[in-house]
């Protein structure tokens, strides 16, 4: 049988100055999927690069001095350093300035000319030079300004070659409803179906103000348009129209297009009628993600306020990064990043959760085993149950990935590693190593905690690639035996395998947010195989709680799509209400002050990570909040944009 194959791509960048945690993210989310799919058996492919032509690109040159060869050689640098640096294992950089691309956008360009599909002709309009981007009286109104980035439009007035996109519309929106999944997610395919429905008009495809692009092949005094020239990479990196073309018959077409949502227009409307009008196969899905915004909204240079991916990998390594931008950021929607928000993941998921975990269950190993992983004995239920739960990890985990929700994926990992650590503290393997007569069940308890440790570290690698080689180093095991995802159905740990504790995964952060920021100090935490301290005082003497145990608290935005009384329960209503792109059931004890009716199309908040329970026999997926007293009570709703799924700290 044909090996399987797997194609990704995220946009080629513009040769800024500044990179941000948004293209961080992008590109993170293609690598961790490639990870994922080669876990899978695949042979993929993944691309990335730089779109180097343009009147952008020819004034920035200018205003630094050079020229704009130079200019784009010494960005293409900083786009390679980066994505070292988080670990990103692309297949390819592509440069539109390289003949390989050249030769194919020339190709193609003419095969639609060709064809009758591209027509010279006069373009009059408005022209923002920031987003390269033509816009109509409409778009940009009366005060003449970009729509997409702000910035005041130019008029142009020039011969120009137009590309008969106004043909292919009606074919483009039959292919998108035969094809519901080739725009993801739904809420990007919705707002591409009503903008297509609003009328194509035919596009201006080159220009002839400047001269930094690839000629038009038919006329020299024209070079084509950027974003006719640049969408071509996906098939000029694979070797299109060239007699080099293995990979293009291998993986074209392309089974993801990875984007932020601010471009997916370009992709879902002016790519796919490229591909129409030269009889080439389009891809398979193309999925727009949210933005990472900060408090003060939308990352910009102009505002000031971008966030430098480096600086961040520089204090908290790479694989914090990459799992703060993997679990925090909702599938297909915005997120926000604040640093004291990354330092709590380091501190409770990372530090608290996993890294502790590693070093609890290798440290008591060595204490009780003598350094070797004991044999298994007897199972109880709690065994059973650990097994369980460890075999939902990986088929959740898989299916969320492929659906690019990676914070859904990894938090199914963390069922597991939250479970293993309660398993601890349930077994108390201290008290055990007292009693000989425990000796088996301590192995037992034992081989089971490093089991969890290993199918969890397999697990979570496309999100920390880094992470399991410096596990195995202390558990024993063997990177070749865990690479797949098959590997993790549970028993590849062999008893007798030799463990060896190392220095912490992931040192706890002590760290205070300032109006400067000062480096943070990392504090070991140390291994807990140590008996429990003494219990605490009862709950009542607690007035105070660390901010970390609040911090566990998943709150989210969710909006009730519909609502329902629960039958024979006076106080319950039933709630479906959507959390980003997932729907779930809540109820909640609000009948008494709240019709059906009344609560739906709501914006209300709810605790998104509440261990499920079963009220009147359904089971109820959250709790949402109100404020209540003096026998009154009210839901907590919002009034503002904030999306379903987004978060509230």
């Amino acid at each position: 049988m044909d090996k399987k194959h797997f194609y990704i791509t995220t946009p080629i960048y513009y040769p800024s100055a500044k990179a941000h945690i948004g293209h961080g993210l992008t590109t993170v989310m293609a690598d961790a999927m490639t990870r994922f799919k080669k876990m899978q058996g695949y042979e993929t492919r993944f691309l990335t690069g730089m779109d180097e032509h343009g009147q952008k690109v020819e004034k920035a040159a200018l205003a630094a001095g050079k020229t704009p060869q130079q200019h784009v050689d010494d960005m293409a640098e900083m786009w390679s350093s980066l994505w070292k640096k988080l670990m990103v294992e692309n297949d390819d950089f592509i440069r539109t300035t390289e003949h390989r691309h050249t030769e194919a956008a020339q190709a193609l360009f003419k095969k639609i000319y060709d064809k009758g599909d591209i027509y010279l002709s006069k373009y009059q309009g408005w022209y923002c030079v920031s987003c390269e981007t033509f816009f109509t009286e409409r778009q940009v109104g009366e005060a003449h300004l970009c729509p997409d980035c702000g910035k005041m439009v130019e008029t142009v007035e020039e011969e120009s070659y137009f590309f008969r996109m106004s043909k292919y519309q009606d074919r483009l929106l039959e292919y998108i409803e035969a094809h519901p999944d080739f725009i993801q997610p739904v809420s990007r395919r919705n707002e591409m179906i009503n903008f297509i429905k609003g009328g194509l008009e035919d596009l201006s495809v080159s220009r002839t103000t400047f001269g930094w692009g690839i000629p038009v092949p038919i006329n020299s005094k024209h070079v084509i348009y950027v974003w006719f020239d640049a969408l071509i990479n996906y098939i000029s990196a694979l070797g299109y129209g060239t007699t080099q073309d293995a990979l293009y018959q291998k993986f074209w077409p392309a089974d993801i297009h990875l984007m932020a949502k601010d471009i997916i227009r370009f992709h879902t409307v002016i790519w796919p009628i490229i591909l129409m009008a030269a009889d080439i196969p389009l891809p398979k899905q193309i999925f727009g993600h949210g933005w990472v915004l900060l408090d003060t909204g939308k990352m910009s240079k102009s505002k000031g306020n971008v966030v430098d991916p480096v600086v961040l990998i520089e204090k908290y390594g790479t694989a914090a990064v990459r799992y703060f931008l993997l679990r925090d950021i909702p599938s297909g929607q915005d997120g926000y990043y604040s640093e004291a928000a990354l330092v709590q993941r380091i501190n409770i998921d990372l530090a608290n959760d996993y890294g502790n975990l590693v070093s609890r269950t290798v440290a008591m190993v060595e204490k009780y085993f003598g350094g070797a992983v004991p044999s298994c004995g007897a199972l109880t239920p709690l065994e059973e149950e650990l097994r369980a739960i460890a075999k939902t990890a990986a088929e959740e985990a898989a299916c969320c990935m492929e659906k690019l929700d990676f914070p859904n994926a990894l938090s199914a990992v963390f069922k597991l590693i939250g479970r293993a650590n309660k398993y601890i503290d349930e077994t108390a393997p201290w008290t055990l190593a007292k009693d000989p007569a425990e000796k088996e069940r301590l192995g037992t308890v034992m081989y089971h905690l490093m089991e969890s440790v290993r199918i969890a570290t397999l697990l979570i690698s496309p999100a920390m690639p880094d992470i399991p080689a410096k596990v195995w180093a202390q558990t024993g095991h063997q990177a070749a035996e865990n690479c797949l995802w098959e590997h993790a159905a549970w028993g590849g740990t062999k008893a007798g395998q030799p463990v060896k504790k190392g220095e912490s995964l992931f040192p706890r952060i002590e760290w205070k947010e300032e109006a400067e920021t000062p480096a943070p100090q990392p504090v070991a935490v140390p291994a807990a195989e140590k008996e429990p301290a003494a219990k605490a005082e009862p709950a009542e003497t607690q007035a105070l709680i660390d901010y970390e145990d609040f911090a566990k608290l998943d709150l989210r935005v969710a909006r009730v799509l519909s609502c329902e009384k629960v039958e024979k329960a006076d106080k319950l209503l039933k709630l479906e209400v959507q959390v980003g792109e997932e729907r779930r059931t809540i109820v909640a004890g609000v009948a008494k002050y709240y019709t059906p009716e009344q609560m739906v199309g709501r914006k209300i908040v709810i605790v998104a990570n509440l261990k499920p329970a079963k009220l009147r026999g359904i089971e109820s997926q959250g709790m949402l909040l109100a404020a209540s007293g003096d026998d009154m009570l009210e839901v907590i709703t919002l009034q503002s944009e904030v999306p379903a799924g987004g978060k509230v700290k």
